[in-house]
């Protein structure tokens, strides 16, 4: 450990960069531009300085800096945010929020839910490339009242880019271990590629993204080989001050060995083809104070696992689902604050192999107030009403309240609840003898309590805070031992109790020189209602550390960033994974080295899948703006 710190240290010595030219600004602007982000996913959008919760916002600008090769790999460094990856370089992942379940975190695109009724392990399975992302906002807690259901402990919003200038963004990369391939599993070495385009066409009125992005390769170790195609367009058209329309189209096919996915060693020739696209169109209009936007959006997705991929007769799982969701949001500016409310439809339904037909509708109806109660004091209440017609009625309350000391200091707390809907798979798996689902599963239902002060003062933003989360009818999946399935139950109550703190500052140095760092730390203690001699998938799961560190340094056009994580779940060991990527940039070309896990760090987050050892990697990028 020693050896690797010394290392660590003496890389941030080297000289190095900035994304595009002035790409890390000075302090000041930097803040500034993130001040003026808008909370996109927010049903009442809200100046990210104006929000009065704990909400991270991760620019483009941000991304473009990482040592990052994917958007899985982009949200690993956000705090309090775990990435459980069953495949490396973006195949399938797992991502939960302040160490709940993969099942109780909610993926958005511009406000869109990716929320997959068979399995959330398919809902990072996205269309949008890393160059097309604008911004990505991370909110922690239950917040039903914000985004509705499964947004239990948290949600995160994928924002795409919008543009009044037009401009072109191509990335080509290539990477290897440099290892040669097992055998049986090819010649050569593993290794692999990807290119992406994005195209923005913007004017006065309109902007109109476009992009494209694949990706192919051999994998890591024995069939582990992906192929990940995704095509996607956003576009908004403005035809006066008072009325625009926005659409969004979507589609994303993923192909890869799943060897150590679900059953090892049984599943070592598993694959697995996982499909699926989006579709949305909304539109807004202002009368004077009143805001109406409407939104009809659809979420398709197709999952084919082959158990044995050269025999398709046997051990094949084929899953179709479906969601259709009817939304009406508004808000209404007065003299003492501004008030929102709408409703929500979501049609969901299934056609499986091996969980059969079902379908199941859910209606939401929301209100929130927000409002300055006085010079320094700033609150949000809000309710959302649920109702589904396979478990009912349910409602979930909030309140979000944020005091500004003066100038430099702000505290903030909230109050929020939410639901988990079960999956189909909780519901109605049936791979007998493997795992079985349990058609009486209830709903999980959560209240969460958070307090946080943040200070700022120039270049330096500091943030501490601690919650307490409880869940009631919590769902985990369990078994005897080894000899009997998995199948899920409602345990009864788990709560968590956390404390976090995040850093970050930034320094000019003069002379085109700057430098910054950035870290955070996330401690949590899940207590779980268990019986003795079961087996837990949750437990085995659960992260209890988390500690993400950066460094970055510029001078001209070069630039180094190092990011280390180091993380704990609760019944496994520690691991640290460095990662360093280089960066040169000559007219509206940037030049990048980068080298993941430089430790050579021996590691799992998900299923029995070991994760890329020292990963070797190039890249070039050109970008062209308008103007």
């Amino acid at each position: 450990m020693k050896k690797q710190l010394a290392t660590l240290i003496l890389l941030a010595a080297i000289p190095s960069f900035s994304q595009e030219k002035n790409t890390v600004p000075d302090a000041d602007q930097e803040i500034n531009e993130l001040d003026e982000v808008i909370i996109q996913g927010n049903r009442l959008q809200t100046p990210f300085s104006e929000s009065t919760r704990d909400i991270q916002v991760i620019t483009q600008k941000q991304i473009q800096a990482l040592p990052a090769k994917s958007l899985n790999e982009v949200i690993s460094f956000i705090s309090g945010v775990d990435i459980r990856q069953r495949g490396p370089f973006g195949t399938q992942t797992d991502i939960s929020v302040d160490g709940g379940t993969s099942e109780q975190t909610l993926v958005l695109i511009n406000g869109v839910k990716m929320l997959d009724s068979q399995t959330a392990h398919n809902m990072m399975n996205i269309p949008v490339p890393l160059s097309a992302i604008d911004h990505i906002e991370v909110i922690r807690g239950a917040a039903a009242r914000v985004y509705g259901i499964n947004a239990l402990t948290g949600a995160i919003n994928i924002v795409t880019k919008k543009s009044k200038r037009s401009t072109v963004i191509a990335d080509i990369r290539g990477g290897s271990s440099f290892k040669s391939k097992e055998e049986g599993d090819g010649e050569g070495i593993y290794g692999g590629g990807a290119v992406e385009v994005t195209g923005v066409y913007g004017s006065d009125n309109q902007s109109q993204l476009f992009s494209l992005a694949q990706s192919n390769s051999n994998g890591q170790r024995y069939n582990s080989a992906s192929k990940n195609t995704r095509l996607f367009y956003s576009g908004n058209y403005d035809f006066n001050a008072d009325n625009s329309i926005q659409a969004m189209a979507g589609y994303a096919q993923c192909q890869f060995g799943a060897n150590g996915f679900y059953a090892a060693p049984g599943d070592i020739n598993s694959e697995e083809h996982v499909t699926s696209s989006v579709f949305s169109l909304s539109s807004k209009h202002t009368w004077g104070d009143f805001t109406l936007s409407p939104r009809i959006s659809d979420r398709y997705g197709e999952d084919d696992y082959r158990y044995f991929k050269d025999d398709l007769s046997r051990g094949r799982s084929r899953h179709y689902t479906n969601a259709l969701m009817l939304e009406l949001n508004s808000s209404l500016k007065t003299g003492i604050g501004t008030f929102g409310f709408g409703l929500e439809s979501r049609l969901e339904k299934i056609n499986s192999t091996n969980i059969g037909e079902h379908e199941r509708d859910n209606h939401g109806v929301y209100a929130e107030f927000k409002s300055n109660l006085s010079e320094k004091l700033r609150g949000t209440i809000g309710l959302y009403g649920n109702y589904n017609t396979d478990f009912g009625y349910q409602v979930y309350p909030g309140l979000d309240l944020a005091y500004l000391i003066n100038h430099h200091w702000k505290i903030a707390a909230s109050i929020g609840s939410g639901q988990r809907i079960p999956s189909f798979t909780d519901l109605y798996l049936d791979q007998r003898p493997g795992n079985i689902g349990n058609a009486l599963l209830q709903p999980e239902n959560a209240w969460n309590y958070e307090g946080n002060i943040q200070y700022q003062n120039g270049n330096l933003q500091l943030k501490t805070g601690y919650f307490y989360r409880q869940i009631s009818e919590f769902i985990d999946w369990v078994r005897e031992d080894a000899s009997t399935p998995y199948s899920p139950v409602n345990f009864g109550e788990n709560t968590m109790h956390a404390i976090y703190g995040r850093i970050q500052q930034d320094f000019e140095l003069g002379g085109k020189q700057s430098f910054g760092y950035q870290l955070s730390y996330n401690y949590l203690s899940p207590s779980m209602e268990t019986s003795s001699g079961i087996q837990s998938k949750y437990v085995l799961e659960s992260l209890k550390h988390q500690l993400v560190a950066g460094v970055h340094y510029r001078i001209n056009d070069f630039s180094l960033h190092v990011k280390n994580r180091w993380l704990q779940r609760e019944l496994a060991n520690a691991y640290n994974v460095a990662d360093v990527r280089l960066n040169y940039e000559v007219q509206n070309f940037l030049l990048y080295t980068e080298i993941t896990n430089l430790f050579n760090a021996s590691y799992k987050e998900a299923g029995a899948v070991p994760m890329p050892t020292r990963w070797f990697g190039l890249g070039v990028t050109y970008q062209w703006h308008q103007g």
